[in-house]
């Protein structure tokens, strides 16, 4: 694993969720990336019960990622988090009288997933209960974990397909007590996956529904 950007790409203008997604893979097979099988992250929501009277309810994210099968990853609003094996999801339904599932709440970026250089870069579709909210790009610099050392060099290779929606400096990563020395691991890509979901989720998009 190496250094993450995940990031919401904005729908092109008289385009469709789908025509966008069109245009940027064609994009990075213009530039030669050579394509490498489809991608799934995925997010389900829960409700914290028995909570302290007068407190909100608390959200536990549980997510998964199709890079690393065999594990999942729960996440409280606001943290903790613990990296889990894939049977956690057998745990969480034992546990119905503590954790409410938020029914139709079922985030997930599926598309493909793209090879350039050191780069691997997935373009995915957010949807949620069938009706796509918007786009995901995900971009790997794979030889390097440290955001100081590389985040440049991301920032100009994500210049070459997405022009001026390129995001700023990820921040999970300016957040860390080491600053941007740290070394960046699987928790920081999901935190960001979980942002992308968020913002999204509360997107209302025309003829959005995914057939």
């Amino acid at each position: 694993m190496g250094l993450n950007c995940d990031e919401s790409v904005p729908i092109a203008e008289g385009k469709s969720v789908q025509q966008t997604v069109d245009v940027l893979q064609k994009k990075l097979e213009q530039l030669g990336s050579v394509k490498q099988g489809s991608f799934c992250v995925d997010c389900e929501t829960y409700h914290a019960t028995g909570n302290v009277v007068g407190q909100p309810s608390k959200l536990l994210y549980v997510m998964h990622n199709s890079e690393t099968p065999l594990s999942c990853m729960a996440l409280f609003e606001g943290g903790p988090y613990l990296v889990a094996d894939a049977n956690f999801d057998v745990l969480m339904s034992k546990l119905k009288s503590h954790f409410q599932n938020a029914k139709g709440h079922k985030v997930e970026s599926r598309g493909s997933r793209y090879r350039y250089c050191d780069f691997l870069i997935k373009v995915g579709t957010v949807t949620m209960s069938s009706s796509a909210r918007g786009i995901s790009v995900e971009v790997e610099y794979c030889p390097c974990v440290v955001p100081g050392d590389c985040w440049n060099l991301m920032k100009e290779f994500m210049q070459s397909f997405l022009g001026t929606s390129v995001p700023e400096l990820p921040s999970v990563f300016a957040a860390k007590p080491e600053g941007l020395f740290a070394a960046a691991d699987c928790v920081d890509t999901m935190t960001q996956y979980l942002e992308l979901f968020n913002k999204l989720r509360k997107l209302q998009i025309p003829g959005s529904n995914v057939r």
